[in-house]
């Protein structure tokens, strides 16, 4: 387990928040008090939620050939049918996967292909599980084709308490299955769009691991 490259600087912040906190107390209140000692708790509970937040997890990936793994730790929330208007304007497999703020935020490819599409879209940040945040939160969008020509869309979705998306893909470069996509501070979404025929191995309300949990299979 290591911290992530995203985490150093809001990890430093925290760090002289708590501190800068603690010594004005000290500095105004010199007498210790049982109040004193709950603020100490506090502001080290504080920075171990921030430093535990940008954990990288090294894990094997559990994929292969047309295998679709889970991009993200959280839990499925939306499996439907959905016509895509971004991109597609047809229908796909909406796969929605709800990162709480205890889950890894690290995402990853979930196939590997080249990347035929990537936009960054600004906008609001309404809860993640709201079904409008799919079109209207900050968010980006990244397409991959696999070697037979399958594409998959995914989307990162900042949230209510996410106010940051990070992606890392550039369009025309190959991407493997399990590399690094990119990383959303707090509480967030992504979202899988797949072709009609893929065959699913999740449902509704499943915890899913990143890397390791099986979303489905192309066929």
């Amino acid at each position: 387990m290591t911290i992530h490259n995203e985490g150093y600087k809001t990890i430093f912040i925290a760090f002289l928040f708590v501190a800068v906190v603690l010594l004005t107390l000290n500095h105004i209140f010199p007498e210790q008090t049982w109040f004193h000692y709950f603020l100490y708790v506090l502001g080290v509970w504080f920075f171990l939620m921030i430093v535990r937040f940008f954990r990288s997890p090294k894990r094997e990936v559990n994929g292969g050939k047309n295998v679709i793994i889970s991009p993200a730790d959280g839990k499925v929330v939306v499996i439907e049918r959905t016509v895509e208007p971004e991109l597609f304007n047809e229908e796909r497999i909406q796969v929605s996967i709800f990162m709480s703020a205890m889950d890894v935020h690290v995402n990853w490819f979930p196939i590997s292909g080249n990347i035929t599409y990537y936009h960054y879209h600004p906008g609001k940040h309404l809860v993640a599980f709201n079904p409008k945040a799919s079109l209207e939160n900050e968010r980006t969008t990244t397409v991959i084709e696999t070697t037979d020509g399958k594409e998959i869309l995914i989307r990162q979705i900042a949230g209510a308490i996410a106010r940051r998306v990070k992606c890392y893909p550039v369009v025309g470069e190959p991407v493997v299955q399990g590399d690094e996509l990119g990383f959303i501070k707090f509480g967030s979404r992504v979202d899988l769009l797949l072709p009609l025929d893929a065959k699913l191995a999740v449902q509704i309300g499943q915890k899913v691991v990143g890397k390791q949990t099986v979303i489905g299979h192309l066929v």
